[in-house]
């Protein structure tokens, strides 16, 4: 069941803020956002003054702990003031942003001198499908955050779901299916659709290219014309490098053709086939995944899905493994900026 609220939650007053190095505990409040909902867990200043950046760089022990029960912090009414200030919320919290590589979705990076991007830089009237942030790729960030400079006039919000009750919710044999044979992520570039590959691995140079693939494990293969295929298999379940958890953690779904807009896969499929669209997943051992099979996992994430309005200032910190984030669509001007930290490689993880 999806939760929503546009409920106003009051600012906390405003003043000089200041170093406040005593007890944490006694600084910030926590609280879940929704009854009988362990997402999202929303820390606020309980006194007046709180920096958030100075407040987080002091309890980050404080700060991993909630993050591995609730998957996704909200912090609120911090006045946390422009992107410098984010960029420094990363820093405290999860040591420096990491750059954005082998790119699945267009964003832009809002400055240089950051590592901060644009969320992801589709058309207002779209949604997008929930997903863990670089599930697919061989490295991917543990955590991911998010940062609201501007809210939208409507919609517009980022909805949050738990991986465990996705993993407890699909149906044994599924499960099993894809704990053993794995998956197959099949991307194309340079075909008029989807990113180009010099966008994807920001270089024009193909010898580097081969190489990045090669340290990570995806197969290069080269097309006429300058196009690109790329084959990799990955994980469908992990465990959590931190909790020992078993978790659905995989791009599986939302790289699925059928994720696609109906009209946009017809279209899609009548110009190529499976193995040529610019993205697609298959079992790993190359066969197809059966489209009531997706159709369940689809349900799943929705079921599971929570959401709330966004309010300038708020910063979310998500642990990557144990959540998946989607958007609503919006109308009116949104600025959400987003960064990822921690960088996690695949092949370390306990996999099932």
């Amino acid at each position: 069941m999806t939760v929503s609220t546009t409920k106003s939650i009051p600012k906390m007053g405003r003043g000089a803020r200041k170093s406040l190095s005593t007890d944490p505990t006694r600084l910030v409040s926590f609280a879940p956002m929704f009854e009988g909902h362990s997402m999202p867990l929303v820390c606020r200043p309980a006194v007046s003054g709180v920096n958030l950046v100075e407040w987080a760089s002091q309890n980050r022990a404080l700060i991993e702990s909630k993050l591995l029960e609730h998957a996704v912090i909200l912090f609120r009414g911090f006045q946390v003031a422009d992107i410098g200030e984010f960029n420094r919320c990363v820093d405290a919290i999860s040591g420096g942003a990491l750059e954005y590589l082998f790119r699945a979705s267009p964003r832009t990076q809002i400055t240089g001198q950051f590592k901060i991007y644009s969320s992801t830089d589709y058309p207002a009237p779209e949604k997008i499908f929930p997903h863990n942030e670089h599930s697919y790729s061989p490295v991917f960030p543990r955590h991911l955050y998010f940062y609201c400079d501007t809210p939208s006039a409507t919609g517009g919000e980022t909805p949050f779901g738990d991986t465990r009750q996705i993993l407890a919710r699909i149906d044994p044999a599924v499960r099993e299916e894809f704990a053993r044979k794995r998956i197959m992520y099949v991307r194309n570039y340079g075909d008029g659709m989807g990113l180009p590959w010099q966008t994807v691995f920001q270089s024009e140079d193909r010898a580097e290219v081969e190489a990045y693939c090669a340290k990570i494990g995806i197969q290069a293969e080269w097309k006429s014309g300058n196009r690109l295929r790329t084959r990799q298999n990955g994980p469908a379940i992990v465990r959590h490098p931190l909790t020992g958890e078993r978790i659905w953690f995989n791009h599986g779904t939302f790289f699925n053709a059928l994720t696609l807009p109906d009209s946009i896969r017809d279209n899609l499929l009548r110009e190529f086939g499976p193995q040529d669209l610019p993205q697609n997943t298959f079992f790993g051992d190359g066969s197809p995944i059966p489209d009531d099979v997706i159709r369940h996992l689809q349900g799943i994430y929705r079921e599971v899905m929570v959401e709330f309005a966004w309010e300038k200032g708020d910063v979310v910190l998500l642990d990557n493994i144990l959540s998946v984030h989607a958007r609503n669509e919006f109308t009116g001007y949104r600025k959400i900026l987003t960064a990822m930290a921690i960088a996690q490689k695949s092949a370390d993880l306990d996999q099932e």
